[in-house]
């Protein structure tokens, strides 16, 4: 039996669904058997002459609607937090009222602390407020320090959700020190030298609030490298931080270690897989040790980029410890951070290399645990913090933009962004609390892009390929039922996001089930004079603007007409929402009820009994329970 819009939910009338069973079976199949035979055909150019560039640029567009492909974890789009944090001293702004207003426009989500300094993290229990807290300029650090203090002290007056307003003079210290502190981090990884950092229990309790106020579930990175003289896994700073985190209930989830394929050139050690699965295994008896945590989740192993020996790695872990984390993490960067061209961030070729990636990771995942879920647990443009006005900025979405699409194709059920504020040059916020470009493209995914993945079919796209010569993509196209969570589109509606990497305009016409809809359209352009490396992003020609701490701008969509061409601007990103894709349906059901009102009460109770009539298509899974029978007499007695 064919099945509806996975859009949809199934209607709460049972004889709606069943009445539908035979109205969807007729009308997707000549639907589609339409569409496959007129939409995708490449009109034949007169006189046997190779079609003109404005025709070639023409794409027809349409998506299978019967079925999704693949359904997500609703978290799909998620975040993550480096360490660093705590030494620069931004953990203590966290509590800021605009940053947590920014992190909850992106939940639900899950928040992942971790990252290289993972391994280097100790945990203290002690409410401490200035021993550990990072170097500073002495002129104003006794007074700042003292500040954060009195910010602290009011914090833990406030019940519930604690947020904080800090003055301007507070946050411009506090700029000075981050700044001095990035070029000791920034040297730490350049050198692969890292120093330890020290969570106190006053920095937990300061991160779990920023998660829990923001709406988002926090996963915890443990130390792996805090090792016995044996190379086993010491366990104590761990034990000491579940049961601190047990008494204040915080609901966390957990992973051991951060790319531990990468151990013998950070510190001289190595953690072979073999290894590794012991210490999954060891803290996966501690969780369930400590009773507020025996059903927690564990993540892991966050191997590195999936060449050579992360791959040997993962094969050994997944074959000793596979069914110990409920998860499998890995990280990807497109490139280092040496790179200077916006150029770079078109490159096709380098857009699909997440695409070979992907496969090998999940090619060792299914040989010894099928079907077990894969997180992309790290992503970046680019490793060593990425570059000042590039990775930063409107260029670099047209990397983020077809990872989420790419990556949800291909069944990775997570995307953990590196890094949502702070680090670097790759964050979604900057240390102004502004929304960069990146930001924007998140939030306008998550407003309207649901979890279930569909199927795109296209006709058009490249040129005839040259004898020797890869075309790849520059038009990327994905589609998805419309997020559940925006009231403002029915269930049914579907939303396609597009990328242009062409330096030209591109057209694109919506065929087969996708023809004569209303279609509304998110064009996401860069704003200014820079641009492709402006940090500032347009909406329908509107620039994005937070209103005040706590309000977003709205994001108005532009009304194309039924039948109307997509018409894709250079080098550009656009969300289209197409509205209630399958109203359709209801029109056939209102057929079908106008018609049954003319039959006897006879001829319903038989179709409702499954004995059809000659000339009937009986789906084969039909079937009526005796509550539904009687639901349908008491529909026929009133009608």
């Amino acid at each position: 039996m064919p099945k509806s819009s996975p859009c949809v939910f199934p209607w709460s009338s049972l004889l709606l669904a069943s009445l539908a069973t035979l109205v969807v079976q007729s009308v997707l199949s000549s639907s589609y058997s339409s569409s496959s035979s007129s939409a995708y055909q490449r009109p034949a150019a007169a006189g046997g002459k190779r079609p003109g560039f404005m025709e070639r640029t023409l794409v027809l567009l349409d998506v299978n609607t019967r079925s999704p492909i693949r359904v997500l974890n609703d978290n799909f789009l998620s975040l993550q937090l480096d360490p660093s944090i705590i030494k620069d001293g931004w953990l203590d702004f966290l509590s800021s009222k605009r940053l947590v207003t920014l992190a909850r426009g992106l939940s639900p989500a899950f928040l992942r602390f971790g990252g290289k300094r993972t391994d280097f993290l100790q945990f203290n229990n002690q409410k401490n407020l200035a021993k550990f807290r990072g170097p500073g300029p002495d002129y104003y650090l006794k007074n700042y320090e003292d500040d954060i203090v009195r910010s602290d002290i009011a914090l833990d007056k406030q019940k519930g959700c604690k947020l904080a307003s800090h003055p301007d003079i507070m946050l411009e210290l506090q700029r000075e020190k981050a700044a001095t502190t990035q070029l000791v981090l920034l040297k730490e990884q350049l050198s692969n030298i890292y120093s330890n950092i020290t969570i106190t229990a006053r920095s937990l309790d300061k991160l779990y609030n920023f998660a829990d106020c923001a709406g988002l579930h926090l996963i915890l990175g443990l130390n792996a490298l805090h090792r016995n003289p044996d190379n086993s896994w010491n366990t104590s700073s761990t034990l000491s931080l579940l049961k601190y985190s047990a008494g204040k209930k915080y609901n966390i989830s957990w992973e051991l270690g951060n790319e531990p394929n990468a151990y013998r050139s950070m510190v001289g050690r190595a953690v072979n897989s073999t290894q590794l699965a012991q210490d999954y295994t060891k803290l996966r008896t501690l969780l369930q040790s400590v009773r507020y945590y025996h059903r927690a989740h564990l993540y892991g192993p966050n191997a590195g980029r999936p060449r050579k020996n992360a791959i040997l790695l993962l094969d050994g872990f997944m074959r000793n410890a596979g069914s110990v984390v409920d998860a499998v993490t890995w990280q990807h960067y497109y490139m280092d951070g040496r790179v200077n061209k916006v150029e770079d961030f078109l490159k096709t070729r380098l857009l699909d290399t997440l695409t070979e990636q992907i496969t090998k990771v999940t090619k060792v995942v299914n040989t010894h645990t099928p079907g077990k879920k894969v997180w992309l647990g790290g992503l970046g443009p680019a490793w060593a913090g990425g570059i000042s006005n590039l990775s930063d900025t409107y260029a670099a979405g047209f990397l983020w933009v077809n990872t989420l699409g790419m990556a949800a194709m291909q069944g990775i059920d997570v995307v953990l962004r590196h890094s949502f504020f702070d680090y670097g040059y790759t964050h979604l916020v900057d240390q102004h609390f502004n929304p960069l470009p990146d930001y924007w493209f998140s939030l306008v995914f998550k407003r309207l892009v649901g979890p279930r993945v569909l199927a795109v079919r296209v006709a058009g796209l490249q040129r005839k390929p040259q004898p020797g010569r890869v075309i790849r993509d520059k038009l990327r196209i994905y589609a998805h039922c419309t997020s559940y969570y925006n009231h403002n589109y029915v269930r049914g509606s579907i939303t396609i996001y597009i990328i242009n990497l062409h330096r030209s305009r591109k057209k694109i016409k919506l065929a087969g089930t996708l023809r004569n809809k209303t279609v509304h359209q998110y064009l996401l352009q860069p704003y200014g004079t820079d641009g492709l490396r402006a940090k500032h992003v347009q909406l329908n020609g509107e620039k994005l603007l937070m209103s005040d701490n706590e309000t977003f701008p709205e994001l108005k969509p532009k009304t194309l007409r039924a039948g109307r061409t997509i018409a894709m601007p250079p080098m550009t990103i656009g969300f289209y929402v197409i509205k209630n894709i399958n109203a359709y349906m209801w029109k056939q059901l209102e057929q079908v009820f106008v018609v049954g009102r003319v039959l006897s009460c006879h001829c319903m109770k038989q179709l409702l009994m499954g004995n059809m009539k000659p000339g009937w298509v009986k789906p084969p899974d039909l079937s009526f329970s005796p509550d539904r029978l009687n639901l349908g007499q008491t529909w026929l007695s009133v009608h």
